[in-house]
């Protein structure tokens, strides 16, 4: 890998602000791609902007809540005029939602949790899928959770969005097969963000991977001579694993 694989593409990475994305953000900027950082903190945003540069990249900030649809398709129609394609989309913004039994759910929390895991990310593929099949080598990698393949009890709203996601992500991946988009799925496993330490407050974070080595992970999937396509990223063993029918 020469030092900058991706010079001259564009990138885009949802939840830039923090955690996985913002280290996903400046990795893809290393890497010598222009790096679209979405996100919901202006302030977060500049940061990630500061490390950017500090690495030599450049970036366009987005302050954008994804759950303005109007919004992600004015960002489709803004990236075509000014690039004409997307070359890179990792989907990485989420949202932990309630920890709780389903029957004691807010409805406005279910919402909330779906509006953003689910439909946002079906928004994004609405607006960015025909940019990344402008590129030569379009590449998207969706940020999944262990949690999409585990009934874990009070897990529910989380999960359920993300195994959504996850066969969103696989039949994007099937309506694309014979072009040049490869869609694949990446599962960082317990990582040092602040969204592990909400739902886990009582582990010592000194102990878990930082978002920086799960993006050195990420980055590989994002180059255009990755060409497997609906396959899962399993950070935690290390391995690019295929999905399979329940045995």
């Amino acid at each position: 890998m020469t030092d900058r694989p991706l010079a001259e593409k564009i990138a885009l990475v949802t939840g830039a602000t923090r955690g996985i994305g913002a280290a996903t953000a400046v990795a893809l900027a290393k890497a010598g791609a222009h790096v679209v950082c979405v996100g919901r903190s202006e302030g977060g945003l500049q940061e990630v902007d500061d490390a950017i540069r500090a690495v030599g990249g450049s970036a366009t900030l987005v302050p954008l809540n994804l759950k303005d649809s109007d919004g992600i398709d004015r960002l489709g129609g803004a990236l075509y005029e000014r690039y004409g394609r997307l070359d890179i989309y990792v989907a990485n913004a989420g949202v932990l939602g309630p920890l709780s039994p389903l029957g004691h759910v807010f409805p406005k929390d279910w919402d909330d949790t779906v509006a953003v895991n689910l439909t946002a990310n079906w928004r994004c593929v609405r607006s960015f899928d025909p940019l990344l099949k402008l590129s030569p080598a379009g590449r998207a990698v969706v940020v999944t959770s262990g949690a999409a393949s585990k009934a874990r009890a009070y897990w529910g709203p989380y999960a359920i969005t993300k195994a959504g996601l996850e066969v969103m992500a696989r039949t994007w991946a099937d309506e694309s097969v014979s072009g040049n988009l490869k869609v694949n799925l990446f599962n960082p496993g317990p990582i040092r963000t602040l969204m592990r330490a909400k739902a886990f407050p009582g582990e010592d974070p000194s102990t878990l991977p930082a978002p920086e080595d799960a993006a050195e992970a990420i980055l590989p999937l994002c180059l255009p001579a990755f060409m497997e396509t609906g396959k899962l990223y399993d950070f935690p063993q290390k391995k690019l694993l295929s999905f399979q029918m329940p045995a």
